[in-house]
Order: C-alpha cells, then sequence, then structure tokens
C-alpha cells in the first residue's frame, strides 16, 4: 500500500437511513465528512452484489458477482435526480433501527423503485447515459437481467430446473424469452443504472476528499447465479449441470468440522484456456467500482478445498492444487498490483505464503489473533508486523474486541496483553488500546471496524461464520456518536504519521 494510512471498516448496509437499510444517500456522504475530518483514508465496505433471503443476505453469496444491490438505492436521491416526486413516498414501515429487516425493506424499496421505473417508462429508453450504460455493461448486464427475470416470472427454484432450452442457453429459446420478457428486464437494468450512477458518485464524492474505498471481491460465486448460468463452461458441473464438487475449507480458527460453502468449484483448466478471460472481466469491473480490492479467500488461487457433492460437513475433501504463477502473472500484467490486498487468514500453507511474498502483496494482520499460543512470537503482535501489510483490530467475520474480550479471551490471552501494552487492561480500554497498537505498528495500512472505535458489544457483531442467522443485520442508530471520536481519530493518526 506503500504510504502509512489509516481507516475504517463498515459496509453500506450497517449505517443509518430511516429507510431501514444503510443506503448511497445523505448518511453515506456524511460518513465520508467523519472520514475526512478525523484523518482518515480509507473506507473499506463488503460486497455490494445483490443479496437473497435464501442466503441471510449475506454479501458474499450472490446472484450475481457483476450486478449492484437495488436494496443499495437511496430513494432521497431518486427524488433528487427527477424518478420520483416526494408525493411518491409512501408511509414508511415501523423499521427496527439498530438492524436491518431485509425482507420489510425489500417490500417497501421494490414499491417505491417500480414506481420511479413505471413513471419514468416511455423516457427511460431514449435517455442517453441509459444507453450508454447499457451498452458499457452488456458483456454481464444481459445476461444477468434474462437470468432473473426467468426465475421472477417462472418461480424456478435454480436455473438447473429451467426449460432446458433455457438451461443450455440456446440462442432461438433466449432471444424468444428477451423478446416476451423485455418489460421486465428493462425494468431491472434501470434498477443496475439507477444503482452504479448513485454510487459512482458517491465514490466521486469520497475520492474527492482524498478518500479512497476499499473493496471485497469474493472468491467463489453461488452455484445460482447469472454466473454459473451463463458460464457453465469455466466450472465443475456434470451431465445435468449439477456442481460436481462444492467449495469449502477444513477445520480451522472458525470451525471445528471446516466450512461447507456450497458453492461450486472453477474449472481452472478451462479458465487458462479463455486466458482467465471472466476472472479479468470480473476483476476490471471492480476496480472501476472501488480504489482498491481485498481478494477474500486469496489461498484459492493456490490451492483450494473441494469436497465431493453430497457430503454434509467439510471434513471429506481435499486440496486441489493449481498453477497460481499462471493465473496471477495474467492478472497482474492487467492491473496494477498495488491495487490488491490478499485476504490470508485462516490455514495457510508455505506456498500459499510463498506466492504471496512473491507478488509482493500485502496480507492482513488480525490483532485479536495476537496473543494466543504463539505469543510473543505470531505473525499478528504488533511489534512482529512489518510494513507490507493491513493491519485490523477485527474483521466482519471476528467478534467485536469487546465481544471478544467478554465472550472469548481467556485469563492467560488477558494476561499476554496486559504483559505485551505493559498496563491494566480492562473492558473500559481495550478496544482503544488495541486501536492505538495497530495505528503505532509498521503496517503501512490500518482498518478499524465502525464497532472498535464505538466500543460496541457482541451484539454489533456483523458475521458468525458457520452460522445461517443473525448474521449481517447489525446497523447503527445514528452517526451522531461518531463526533466525538474525530478528534481521537486525527490526533491518533498525525501523531503515527498516517495521513
Amino acid at each position: 500500500m506503500n504510504e502509512r494510512k489509516s481507516g475504517v471498516l463498515i459496509h453500506i448496509t450497517s449505517l443509518p437511513s430511516k429507510y431501514g437499510i444503510g443506503d448511497f444517500g445523505p448518511t453515506s456522504y456524511k460518513f465520508i465528512d467523519f472520514l475526512s475530518e478525523s484523518n482518515q483514508r480509507y473506507w473499506q465496505v463488503l460486497p455490494l452484489n445483490p443479496t437473497e433471503s435464501t442466503y441471510g443476505h449475506s454479501p458474499y453469496s450472490c446472484p450475481s458477482s457483476f450486478a449492484g444491490n437495488p436494496l443499495l438505492i437511496s430513494p432521497e436521491l431518486i427524488i433528487e435526480e427527477g424518478y420520483l416526486s416526494k408525493s411518491d413516498i409512501i408511509d414508511l414501515p415501523k423499521f427496527p433501527n439498530d438492524s436491518v429487516d431485509f425482507e420489510l425493506v425489500s417490500l417497501y424499496k421494490t414499491e417505491l423503485l417500480k414506481t420511479a421505473f413505471e413513471t419514468n417508462l416511455r423516457g427511460i429508453v431514449q435517455y442517453g447515459d441509459f444507453k450508454k450504460f447499457c451498452l458499457e455493461n452488456k458483456q454481464w448486464l444481459d445476461d444477468y437481467c434474462l437470468y432473473i427475470s426467468v426465475k421472477n416470472a417462472s418461480a424456478f427454484e435454480t436455473w438447473q430446473n429451467f426449460p432446458t432450452d433455457l438451461r443450455d442457453r440456446k440462442s432461438q429459446s433466449l432471444d424468444r424469452w428477451h423478446e416476451k420478457e423485455q418489460h421486465l428486464i428493462l425494468y431491472n437494468k434501470f434498477l443496475q443504472y439507477v444503482f452504479f450512477k448513485q454510487w459512482n458518485s458517491l465514490k466521486k464524492y469520497a475520492n474527492d476528499r482524498d478518500i479512497k474505498i476499499i473493496g471485497d471481491i469474493p472468491y467463489y460465486v453461488n452455484y445460482d447465479s447469472s454466473d454459473v448460468w451463463a458460464n457453465q463452461d469455466i466450472f465443475k458441473l456434470d451431465e445435468n449441470k449439477n456442481p460436481e464438487f462444492i467449495a469449502g475449507v477444513p477445520p480451522d480458527y472458525f470451525s471445528e468440522t471446516g466450512q461447507l460453502w456450497g458453492n461450486p468449484v472453477y474449472n481452472w483448466d478451462r479458465l487458462k484456456e479463455t486466458q482467465y478471460s471472466w476472472w479479468t472481466k470480473r476483476i476490471a469491473h471492480n476496480l472501476s467500482m472501488f480504489d482498491k480490492l481485498r481478494l477474500d479467500h486469496f489461498r484459492g488461487f493456490v490451492s483450494y478445498w473441494e469436497v465431493k457433492t453430497g457430503e454434509t460437513t467439510a471434513l471429506n475433501g481435499q486440496w486441489i492444487h493449481l498453477n497460481a504463477k499462471a493465473f496471477l502473472d495474467t492478472l497482474f500484467s492487467n492491473f496494477d498490483k498495488s491495487k490488491f490486498i490478499a485476504e490470508d487468514l485462516g490455514l495457510i500453507t508455505e506456498d500459499v505464503k510463498d506466492t504471496i511474498k512473491h507478488y509482493n502483496l500485502p496480507g492482513m494482520k488480525i490483532l485479536l489473533f495476537a496473543f494466543g499460543n504463539d505469543f510473543p512470537y505470531g505473525d499478528y503482535l504488533p511489534s512482529n508486523i512489518g510494513n507490507n501489510c493491513v493491519v485490523y483490530t477485527g474483521t466482519h467475520d471476528n467478534n467485536t474486541v469487546l465481544g471478544w474480550w467478554r465472550e472469548e479471551a481467556g485469563d492467560i490471552e488477558k494476561n499476554r496483553i496486559g504483559e505485551y501494552l505493559k498496563k491494566e487492561i480492562n473492558e473500559k480500554n481495550i478496544n482503544w488500546e488495541l486501536i492505538e497498537a495497530a495505528m503505532a505498528s509498521r503496517a503501512d495500512t490500518v482498518i478499524i471496524p465502525i464497532q472498535d472505535i464505538l466500543s460496541l458489544g457482541a451484539s454489533a457483531r456483523m458475521n458468525t461464520p458457520s452460522t445461517t442467522t443473525g448474521n449481517w443485520v447489525w446497523k447503527l442508530k445514528s452517526l451522531d456518536f461518531l463526533s466525538e471520536f474525530i478528534e481521537k481519530l486525527r490526533v491518533l493518526s498525525k501523531y503515527n504519521d498516517r495521513g
């Protein structure tokens, strides 16, 4: 990352909003102002792709790795843009103020977005910007909107259950369907147009204030997605188009039986034959949205854990080793390496470490992991950290610092923290002591979850891996609480020569 800077991790959905979910509206702009005033230079977010109730609205389980989530569209901005009038804003449901009720939000916002579309239908197809957007994004937009229209119109569980000619993407059948459902397809193109218009404006606002946005790109994609339906040859599918193998990880810190994610695995031999075209397009698309990218599950580019379809846990899988150099050489011949962060958490073998070192990529260091059995020699201890990495107190997959201290840290770990920091540590000061330790480290980049800045407990945790309920819903009640930390963060950044 080359320069000493710091920033904050919070997903868009977790920002306050009277519409039940954080979006690209006024609160996002206000949060950027907070970052600027507190001398922070990065805003890290989770993937912005559409989410589904089937997967608990996880931003890592999406029907498209290119499309944007329409729930993030701001009603206030739709009014400013002239797609709706204030009279179109129907009575607000009673949204919870500290969490996201995705189903209620979806019902409400869908009605607003449909009204905006129908009201402007005659003019939309004539908009020069809309035509330009559709043309520039044609390579993913057409497949995605076609896929969504078939799903919505026919209520099929997965694309594998589409009529055979649509499942197998016979061109005449696709053309007939497009003609039949052109209204629904146009609606979904309109949603994507508005999403990217609002997002690009927000990103420009951040960049104009010297704030870069770090995005997050999942390694795998969902089986039931436009990605797999439109690119069946680059995944390991059987003759009936079902996954032969599914993805996961073996037992690790997060789970004794490993994690069985259920995503189809890639056919890397076929990807190589295409010169990794799909991955190149995907990365290019994401780098048009974000200034830097966290490559989630980076070890998957070196080797990945493959489990035969039908297994109930990830225990009976095997490592499949890849020619990482062939892919990464292609990737970095097209894109600047300085724009990437390698997510290297969990079980990381020497070949993965060597690959990260060879390409000089910054990895991740989590302070919550620094005081375990490898203390004081572990890689995550601030005094052992080099400059080419990104230090976090924790990530969206960890408990908050305060939640960890109260619920997970044992007496031995607590004593080690006190021994290392040479002071008495308790639940009143643990989060800021770790924030200060991160800031003072040699790491070029420090990212702090907003929950740790606000000293929030386990109830503010974003995700607990290997669980299926209660995740991704946490939301701030207000940004007003942040004002008292502006000066503290600014001084801390200045004192540690960050920004």
